[in-house]
């Protein structure tokens, strides 16, 4: 290997083990261990993952989890599948639509949360507010279990610009002579994108779904925190936010560290399982 390249990537891979693999290696040893910040951390083995699997709570934030993340994956790669299929090609203001779409995806997590909290105000928010003016009266978006967790899932299909930068670049990078000699041979616009477009944007289809998988959980919490405070009766606790209480509320950092690391082995299978899938599909594809 080029001895230039190995001395650019010293930083990263120092960045990479200071903030990822020393973390991650005293997660993995908090959750055996009872440890408030205060006293030194005591060995207790896996009576903290016992602690948790009694924890009432603990299957509400995984319910909730993981109707989050179900609900919310389809509709984001779909989402942005559609719009980079509509504003795929050049026109007179694709510029600013697609900058449109990216936007949200910029704005920190704190600020856009704080917006659509103001958003979703029940007395003066603006979406109330144009609701009654048609003469529809809104759902308490933020109060009632039914809705909460939906209302943070739709707030969410608002940042999917990465996703759809990933998906133009990809469909940029299918030769235009494919489906022009689909045409010639009478292919329709369905065909065109059922036979063409959708087997070679697969690999990137994989990527954002793999990626969204990975994020969602993580993403789930500052809306949750700002918006809801995990609430009413539970109803938008995900296992971010119970981990946040766990350890930062509570001081009760070895059931945090449990309850993280049972988290990152169930992403870590749902990631395997997909790519397994997405595997045998390109293989059935080209037998």
């Amino acid at each position: 290997m080029n001895r230039s390249l190995i001395l650019m990537l010293i930083p990263y891979g120092c960045g990479a083990l200071l903030l990822v693999l020393l973390p991650a290696l005293l997660i993995f040893a908090l959750a055996f261990t009872t440890y408030d910040g205060l006293a030194a951390p005591q060995w207790v083995g896996d009576q903290t993952f016992q602690d948790v699997r009694f924890d009432p709570v603990f299957p509400i934030a995984v319910h909730n989890t993981l109707i989050f993340v179900g609900v919310s994956l389809p509709l984001r790669v779909l989402l942005a599948l559609g719009l980079a299929l509509l504003l795929e090609r050049r026109r007179r203001g694709v510029r600013f639509y697609r900058a449109a779409i990216y936007t949200p995806t910029v704005i920190p997590d704190v600020a856009y949360a704080l917006i659509w909290l103001w958003i979703l105000n029940p007395l003066y928010g603006p979406l109330t507010l144009a609701l009654r003016a048609i003469g529809i009266d809104p759902p308490a978006w933020l109060v009632q279990p039914e809705t909460a967790l939906l209302t943070l899932v739709a707030v969410g299909l608002f940042q999917i610009g990465e996703s759809f930068v990933v998906l133009l670049v990809g469909l940029h990078n299918i030769p235009l002579e494919y489906h022009e000699q689909a045409k010639l041979d009478g292919g329709g616009v369905w065909q065109r994108f059922r036979y063409i477009t959708l087997p070679l944007l697969f690999p990137w289809l994989l990527l954002i779904t793999v990626r969204d998988l990975l994020l969602l959980t993580q993403q789930s919490f500052v809306p949750a925190y700002l918006m809801t405070g995990g609430g009413p009766y539970y109803a938008t606790t995900t296992l971010p936010m119970l981990i946040y209480a766990e350890a930062f509320d509570r001081l009760r950092f070895g059931h945090g560290a449990a309850m993280l690391l049972l988290q990152s082995l169930v992403i870590a299978v749902l990631v395997l399982v997909g790519v397994g899938l997405a595997r045998l599909i390109l293989w059935g594809r080209s037998v």
